[in-house]
């Protein structure tokens, strides 16, 4: 085996075994006390935000990628239902705020993102990040204790699963 090709093995089975090492958050557990920028450079503290009634928080790769725009503008459209149910949301990449604020506005969504880009957040929910890119997961917390994940998200039918939750979980 060249010497690239060791290297090359070595550079990936340690990307992949980093992103594998990752432990998501188990049912139940009290939504983390980390604290991030959203896109508007203001600091969230989520454990605050989250500490009564239904929160969101959800992870996606990449700001205004094919993806991560189907998911974000899916719970933009369901939004009012969403909040009927009482529940707000964050949504979660390693872009920056400039990125995080750009990708809102564009697709007019009226939610916080937060711009995660030293992985705080991915981190303490145990999402993993593979190559600077966070997985597209889904955690739902009722007066902040997990009650509802999601670690393969849907892209268009994120909302959809939410509200799934929702009406078997009153």
């Amino acid at each position: 085996m060249s010497s690239f090709r060791k290297l090359l093995t070595v550079a990936t089975s340690g990307i992949f075994a980093a992103s594998a090492a990752a432990e998501p958050l188990a049912d139940g557990a009290a939504l983390p006390a980390v604290s991030q920028r959203n896109h508007n450079d203001e600091i969230v503290k989520l454990a605050e935000a989250g500490a009564s009634g239904y929160l969101l928080v959800y992870f996606y790769p990449k700001a205004d990628t094919p993806g991560c725009t189907k998911q974000a503008c899916s719970l933009r459209d369901a939004y009012e239902k969403l909040t009927d149910k009482g529940v707000r949301i964050y949504g979660v990449s390693k872009d920056s705020v400039k990125a995080q604020k750009a990708f809102r506005e564009k697709y007019q969504l009226p939610f916080d993102l937060l711009a995660d880009e030293d992985g705080a957040v991915v981190k303490a929910f145990g999402v993993p990040a593979t190559m600077g890119f966070a997985k597209r997961q889904a955690f739902l917390f009722k007066d902040g204790k997990l009650v509802w994940r999601d670690l393969s998200a849907s892209t268009e039918q994120q909302a959809a699963d939410v509200l799934g939750y929702l009406t078997k979980n009153p």
